[in-house]
């Protein structure tokens, strides 16, 4: 094989190189030209060109080509989440909800995310790349208003009201920008197991400040806690005394 692809090479260029082309159609044109002499061509120790061993060889015995062209696409192991969605390069995909926390298999094309389960196909969807993280198809809700394996909007609530109003608010707020609760059930998980470590009070500021910004992702809220974004600076009075530093240029400086 190799030797065949080094022989095509130079035979093609070894005839083109020292001609120039003003177009790709021309150049194209001219090395199909230079491969139908080359196949044509009568080999010396066998007798026959390149096409008719072909066409008696390798021709009969080959295959159509299917009727859809190959399309490329990234299998991966996933874990369905407690809101039945499964999650591929940052977005969210529904399943049947029987399948919580079950182990599938993401198949994700240029165009449409499928999700198998021990080989079924259990769900596809067109895939998202900006817009709202989460894609529910209305089948794989739940009933009985949508609560399952006793998750729900009340019991994430009930955490959050445990630790105080301004935590209850940031859950509910969470909750209500989705248009399914269920999509918003990672961010109160990731939401209450940041707040597990740390004094009441302190997740009551954290809650009050990501209200007052309305950043209601896990994200923004961990940010603000890492970066202790909660603690208000103290302004200063516009009559205090001024900041005193080398950097800093005074009055005199301007005279």
């Amino acid at each position: 094989m190799e030797a065949g692809v080094r022989f095509a090479q130079s035979y093609i260029l070894g005839r083109l190189r020292n001609l120039t082309f003003f177009s790709l159609t021309e150049c194209n044109a001219a090395i199909a030209a230079a491969v139908e002499r080359m196949n044509s061509r009568e080999m010396r120790r066998l007798g026959v060109s390149r096409r008719q061993l072909f066409e008696a060889i390798e021709l009969p015995v080959m295959q159509k080509l299917p009727e859809q062209e190959y399309e490329y696409a990234e299998w991966r192991l996933a874990r369905v989440g407690i809101d039945y969605h499964v999650e591929v390069d940052g977005f969210f995909y529904s399943v049947p909800h029987a399948l919580l926390r079950e182990q599938v298999d993401t198949r994700a094309t240029t165009r449409t995310i499928e999700i198998f389960h021990r080989g079924t196909l259990v769900a596809a969807h067109a895939r998202r790349y900006g817009g709202q993280r989460h894609r529910t198809l209305s089948d794989h809700m739940p009933s009985a208003h949508r609560r399952y394996a006793d998750w729900s909007p009340e019991r994430f609530t009930r955490q959050a009201r445990d630790i105080g109003p301004n935590t209850e608010a940031l859950i509910l707020a969470v909750l209500a920008r989705r248009p399914h609760p269920e999509q918003g059930f990672r961010t109160c998980i990731g939401v209450l197991r940041l707040f597990r470590g740390i004094e009441a009070a302190r997740a009551e500021a954290v809650s009050n400040r990501a209200i007052e910004v309305g950043v209601l992702t896990y994200a923004s809220v961990a940010s603000i806690l890492k970066h202790r974004l909660d603690k208000s600076a103290s302004p200063q009075a516009a009559d205090g005394t001024p900041l005193l530093h080398a950097n800093i240029r005074g009055s005199g400086y301007f005279h």
